[in-house]
Formats: structure tokens, sequence, C-alpha cells
């Protein structure tokens, strides 16, 4: 889907949240889940999909992508668990070409 959107990421002990901007959600987490990104998420084994928000327009989804960034980190936990209260790896519901919803 090409839509911008916002997301976050974990590892699997939930020690790192990172926050990203893509107009492509699906293949970006997809680079994200098999390593292709390099940098803070592959370090850090950043690779289940917890929370996302789609936008109308880059401009938007870049404002938000920035607002979150700046927030605590409570905040962000907060966030995800009101949208995804057991942090499931969303990539199992939305992108995973063997699911029903994928």
């Amino acid at each position: 889907m090409k839509t911008p959107a916002i997301y976050i990421l974990t590892n699997a002990h939930h020690s790192v949240l990172y926050v990203g901007v893509t107009s492509h959600l699906i293949r970006r987490i997809y680079e994200h889940r098999n390593h292709f990104v390099k940098g803070f998420t592959q370090k850090y084994n950043v690779d289940r999909w917890v929370y996302f928000e789609r936008f109308e327009d880059m401009y938007s989804a870049i404002s938000r992508e920035k607002q979150l960034k700046a927030w605590r980190r409570q905040w962000k936990e907060e966030l995800v668990s009101r949208f995804n209260p057991c942090w499931e790896d969303l990539w199992l519901r939305y992108g995973d070409p063997e699911s029903s919803s994928g």
C-alpha cells in the first residue's frame, strides 16, 4: 500500500523503540524485518512492528513522526498499548503474505 504512514518498531524484549516514516508501509517493514536497513534498527535488532498511523500526505506523516520522536518513552509505550495491548507483531496480521489479510 503506497500511503504515507508512521510506524513504531521494537525488539524482542521491548527495550528499544524506533519511530519511522514511509510512503510504502509494508515494503518498509519488510526491509526492517529482513535487516536490509543499515543503522539503528539493524544494530539493535529492532524488527517487530507494533504501531502505525496512515496519513493523507507525506507532510502530515513527517510532522507526526517528529512529534512522536520528541515524546517521552512512556508516552510512546502508552500509545502502543492503547492501539496494540499485547504488543503483537503486526506483520503477522498485515504484512505476512501467508496471512488472510496480508
